[in-house]
């Protein structure tokens, strides 16, 4: 009878263990890749660096690299480089790269002071501020915006990099009319697209086409 009393014990200690168990709280295990976010200075203002021509990108870098040896973290926050991305027409076929659409410029967010004009303005190919003499102008709210929509928006949309004429001779790539030679009748840059007057049946016909889809006869 001592015996059954004693494991009855036992077992009634056990389930209060595994229920206290259960009823103490999951610790949530944090994400080793999380990073906390960067607080904004509320100081930071653009700044555009004149660089030579086709450097731009190499301006950048230097930046970055000179912005860190001098312990400038804290006072820098984006480099950018105003792109967009272009499809140019090679052979018939489309290929997308990413072209300088301000060449020479480089805009930095900072929070300027006489130590970082310095440091920047002796970065290699670097010829200066945008402004007057010594004295920087920052960019307006405006002015920024518009540079970095036009950046973002040419990422989701190409432009081609491809110049047509009027009365220039073409060749249709794509659709109902590929293969049919036209000669361009009107031009609309903004839309990307052309209309061709093209020959059916022995009438000119005009014929919109998107770029992409015509091709000079060379």
């Amino acid at each position: 009878m001592t015996e059954e009393l004693e494991q009855a014990g036992q077992a009634e200690q056990a389930t209060q263990a595994e229920e206290a168990v259960q009823a103490e709280p999951a610790v949530e295990q944090a994400d080793p890749q999380a990073q906390p976010l960067p607080v904004r200075n509320e100081n930071f203002r653009w700044y555009i660096l004149h660089a030579y021509s086709g450097f731009e990108r190499k301006v950048r870098e230097s930046i970055q690299s000179r912005i860190e040896a001098f312990g400038l973290k804290d006072r820098v926050g984006r480099v950018m480089i105003p792109t967009e991305q272009v499809t140019e027409i090679v052979n018939g076929k489309k290929r997308t790269t990413e072209r300088v659409f301000l060449p020479g410029y480089v805009l930095v967010e900072m929070e300027l002071d006489n130590n970082l004009w310095h440091v920047l303005k002796d970065t290699p190919k670097v010829t200066g501020f945008l402004g007057t003499g010594d004295k920087p102008v920052a960019l307006s709210e405006e002015e920024v915006s518009g540079i970095l929509f036009r950046s973002e928006s040419a990422k989701d949309k190409p432009r081609l990099k491809i110049k047509f004429e009027k009365n220039e001779q073409v060749r249709i790539t794509d659709g109902p009319f590929a293969n049919f030679n036209g000669v361009v009748d009107e031009i609309n840059e903004d839309r990307e697209t052309l209309k061709v007057m093209v020959t059916i049946f022995g009438r000119s016909t005009p014929v919109e086409m998107e770029f992409g889809k015509v091709e000079k006869i060379e």
